[in-house]
């Protein structure tokens, strides 16, 4: 197989993001630097800020190469079993490492960088919330929810409190909690009794 300058490209961003995340996860968010990583990436400082304007913006990208795809919704025909697998999946990510403390420190920063907070809404927020609501619309259409119920709300009343205890109370987020919030939610959005 031919190394091209694009596999050469692929393994260099590959190898900066590792770092970034072994470096992260190593010695913390507030310590990591664009020399640390370009030293352990093995790459130099000018070819990292030709991608990454900021480590924020370095661990950003880092971050969403990390398990993507573990966040995508099930379909089962069962809307809460679904939200389930799904939610304790982002728990899982985002409690236990690499990506626990780094998505948290992310979080910190985009209260600082307008641009961070976008693309953090832009690319990681906003698609979660939209993946979210199409499984519910799917479920309301499939009479597994209330007709008339905000979807949008529902999002809102499943994100919250996930974050709310991650961020601002710091408890531990786990599986119980979360079937605690599918339990409350659903006892006030099922279909009505005919």
């Amino acid at each position: 197989m031919t190394d091209t300058p694009h596999r050469r490209g692929a393994d260099r961003t590959e190898a900066i993001m590792r770092a970034t995340l072994e470096l992260g996860q190593e010695i913390g968010y507030a310590k990591l630097s664009m020399e640390a990583v370009a030293a352990r990436a093995g790459a130099s400082k000018q070819t990292i800020y030709r991608r990454w304007p900021s480590k924020a913006a370095l661990l950003f990208d880092s971050l969403l190469s990390v398990n993507e795809p573990a966040l995508d919704y099930p379909d089962t025909g069962d809307v809460v079993a679904d939200l389930r697998t799904q939610i304790h999946s982002a728990v899982d990510l985002l409690t236990g490492p690499p990506v626990g403390p780094l998505f948290r420190a992310l979080i910190s920063e985009a209260q600082h960088d307008p641009q961070i907070a976008a693309a953090l809404n832009e690319r990681f927020i906003a698609p979660q919330a939209d993946k979210t609501i199409a499984r519910l619309r799917k479920a309301r259409d499939q009479g597994q929810l209330s007709p008339a119920f905000d979807l949008a709300l529902a999002m809102a009343i499943l994100s919250g409190p996930l974050y709310f205890q991650l961020l601002i109370t710091q408890e531990p987020l786990t599986h119980e909690y979360v079937d605690r919030i599918l339990a409350a939610l659903f006892a006030g959005i099922g279909p009505s009794p005919a």
